[in-house]
């Protein structure tokens, strides 16, 4: 196999395994959403209190699938 075929390879390997982190954050997301609606769920009057932290939880998820898939997308176009 030629040097560059392999290096071609491994570059939509490498973003595959990355854009992997886009289907976790989403795994993420349902946990945190999931918890939170479980909690909410056996105490309502807490859960008003709760909602600032979900949407930072949230926010952390979604951040993270973001940078994974900005990975793959380096990976694939810029190196």
């Amino acid at each position: 196999m030629e040097l560059a075929a392999a290096a071609a390879l491994g570059k939509f390997i490498g973003a595959g395994i990355a854009a992997l982190g886009s289907g976790l954050a989403a795994i993420g997301v349902g946990n945190v959403a999931g918890n939170f609606l479980a909690g909410a769920l056996r105490n309502p009057s807490a859960a008003g209190g709760q909602t600032a932290t979900l949407f930072i939880g949230l926010a952390f998820a979604e951040a993270l699938g973001i940078f994974a898939f900005l990975v793959a997308l380096l990976l694939m176009f810029a190196v």
